[in-house]
């Protein structure tokens, strides 16, 4: 039988797993809290009292009982704990204590003492001079002291204790010569026989904790399956779920795969990352270990995502769309939930559709060669209509037919308002441009004392409606299509940016705003001031009324009314159905067959006649229909036609 000197070396030199268990025991000791063991009873093992042991009481405040959660964790892992406390956690029963008729001679109390000393000195068992044979010779001296039977029987648990956790650790050596010292002291066959069947399951389970711990070390942790120290770990637990090394195991195997998942994020592989911490989610859920790694792969990934969008948000200042949106993607593939990922997103949207402008979002451009800059220009969102008036409309005109469904899937600015004189003025002294009205001379304007429009030849583009003078925030008039084509080409020129007249299916769409009815207010008359009509209640300076007008509707205008003097539409533009009807860049066809459906404009080389859109200050309620269109000779003048300008994004 080896002697205690021998087992302690033994245990000294056990191997890796050994220290780490040791370093688990260390733990235990010095931080008994964190396995809810109290402090007092590691600090205050058994005493000597009258020469046996005795394990002190837990301090507790008086009256005080117990709480559910202080008795449901009232044992430490008895693997880990000091022998000690093993001893005193043991649920067994004390050996009957005789009743002592004398006291103990001075012979016996002898022995008692000297047993006493040799317990702490570890001198427990396994020869003369041990505690459990001086015990033993004190009670055949004096079989009813009752401190050499409790000092024997502490000597029994002690035994018990340190088998136990030897069995736990997988020292079977140790474990067997202790269990031999064990079998040595009488009435000890019920203790012994359930550490001998533990002995038995630690002969089944060491093999397999050998072949475990060498296929961690070929790196075959978690695989392949059926030949991987994770499922050999798992066969010990069933066997013995008390094993200390297999449950270390597991929590090794753990570490490997945690390990693969920071090695993935290292290479940007943050699916890999994700797959291996699903696993090791699987192996052991509420290890601290998996939740330290959980958190650094979530903080690197939260930094890279960070990164990759800083230099996605670079590629698009720099006008890279392609690249800022690769880049985003990969930003949002590493990290879904990224702050301002949507955000970046309608600012790509917007980069792509509005040229880095918002739908709505109202901006000048300033020229490039010279002091000024453009109309006031209004971003209109992208979307569909359907263009022309539907077939149950009353009053619909061939010409508005067929209905059908246009797309604009590229954004454009339109001019928040028709080009004003002071505008077109000033495109005139820059220039020197010559428009017709002067050129081919006069224009066609309004008569009051007939009431209907005239020609007159001296009339020209700085004159109103009527030929007066006109002022300079009134909507131009007078002018031809040629006029305003040569006034957008200008723009572009001065801007560097691309002007042109709208198409009438981009006017069409940026008039109804959104809506399906007749108008883009409604069916009928509105109901407040959003557009200059012709109403039943408005007069002319010479107290003329409209023959045909909207019912009930007064402006307080006969005659183009200052810009931005009504509502705005749904889309926030001005005027577009009222004050002055507008030039688009379309020829004129007869109806809709055939038509774009891009929204582009419907243009055949040299044609003369051009579409003309939106109801003017004159304009009947058929002809304020947003469906209404008609056709005019490009050199046509008129006091009712003006024209409002579209920049491409």
């Amino acid at each position: 039988m080896p002697s205690k000197e021998t087992v302690q070396r033994q245990r000294a030199f056990g191997g890796a797993l050994g220290v780490l268990v040791l370093a688990f025991g260390l733990t235990y000791h010095f931080f008994p809290e964190i396995f809810h063991v109290s402090p007092e009873e590691v600090a205050n093992p058994p005493s000597p009292v009258a020469g046996g042991f005795s394990r002190p009481a837990p301090v507790r405040a008086a009256n005080v009982p117990p709480s559910p959660q202080e008795e449901i964790n009232a044992g430490p892992p008895l693997t880990l704990a000091p022998t000690a406390v093993i001893a005193a956690r043991l649920k067994r029963t004390n050996a009957p204590l005789p009743e002592q008729l004398t006291a103990d001679p001075p012979p016996v109390r002898a022995l008692i003492e000297r047993a006493g000393k040799a317990f702490l000195a570890g001198q427990v068992a396994g020869d003369k001079n041990s505690a459990a044979a001086l015990y033993e010779e004190a009670i055949k001296l004096k079989p009813d002291s009752r401190a050499a039977v409790q000092g024997l029987d502490q000597v029994r648990t002690h035994l018990i204790a340190e088998v136990t956790q030897d069995i736990a650790i997988g020292d079977s050596q140790s474990a067997a010569a202790l269990l031999d010292q064990l079998k040595a002291i009488p009435n000890t066959a019920n203790d012994v026989a359930p550490l001998e069947a533990s002995m038995k399951t630690l002969v089944t389970v060491r093999p397999m904790l050998a072949k475990a711990a060498g296929l961690l070390q070929q790196g075959k942790a978690d695989q392949p399956d059926g030949n991987d120290a994770l499922d050999l770990y798992r066969q010990v637990l069933q066997l013995d779920p008390e094993n200390a090394v297999a449950d270390q195991g597991i929590l090794q195997v753990q570490h490997v795969v945690l390990d693969r998942a920071l090695a993935a994020v290292a290479q940007n592989d943050f699916a890999g990352a994700e797959a291996a911490i699903t696993e090791a989610q699987a192996i052991r859920a509420d290890s601290p270990q998996l939740q330290d790694v959980r958190s650094q792969v979530d903080n690197i990934r939260q930094q890279r995502a960070t990164g990759v969008l800083a230099q996605a948000r670079s590629a698009l200042d720099a006008g890279n769309i392609a690249l800022a949106k690769q880049l985003a993607g990969q930003a949002q593939a590493i990290s879904p939930q990224l702050a301002g990922i949507a955000e970046f997103e309608e600012q790509l949207t917007n980069a792509r559709l509005y040229a880095n402008y918002k739908p709505g979002q109202v901006f000048t451009d300033h020229f490039v060669d010279m002091n000024g800059q453009s109309p006031t220009m209004l971003v209109v969102p992208t979307g569909d209509f359907m263009m022309g008036a539907p077939d149950n409309e009353s009053g619909r005109a061939d010409n508005q037919m067929p209905q059908h469904q246009v797309t604009l899937s590229k954004g454009y600015a339109l001019s928040q308002t028709d080009v004003t004189v002071a505008q077109f003025r000033e495109f005139v002294r820059a220039s020197g441009y010559k428009p017709e009205s002067i050129t081919a001379g006069g224009a066609s304007v309004y008569d009051e004392r007939t009431g209907v429009m005239r020609d007159d030849a001296s009339a020209n583009w700085q004159d109103d409606y009527a030929g007066h003078t006109a002022a300079s925030n009134l909507p131009v008039v007078n002018i031809s299509w040629n006029d305003a084509n040569a006034y957008v080409q200008w723009l572009s020129q001065r801007t560097g940016k691309k002007y042109r007249l709208p198409s009438e299916a981009e006017f069409e769409y940026a008039l109804r705003a959104g809506s399906t009815t007749r108008y883009w207010w409604g069916s009928g008359t509105p109901k407040s001031k959003v557009e200059n009509l012709t109403g039943s209640f408005d007069r002319s300076p010479s107290g003329r009324r409209w023959s045909h007008a909207f019912q009930g509707y007064n402006d307080g205008y006969w005659g183009p009314a200052p810009v931005m003097s009504f509502a705005p539409n749904a889309f926030g533009l001005f005027d577009m159905d009222g004050n002055v009807s507008e030039w688009m860049t379309d020829c004129w066809h007869d109806n809709y067959v055939r038509a774009p459906v891009d929204g582009s404009a419907w243009v055949n080389p040299g044609c003369s006649v051009h579409v003309v859109r939106g109801g003017s200050w004159g304009s009947s309620p058929e002809q304020a229909n947003s469906a209404y269109r008609q056709g005019a000779d490009a050199s046509i003048r008129s006091g009712r036609v003006g024209f409002r300008i579209l920049r491409e994004l």
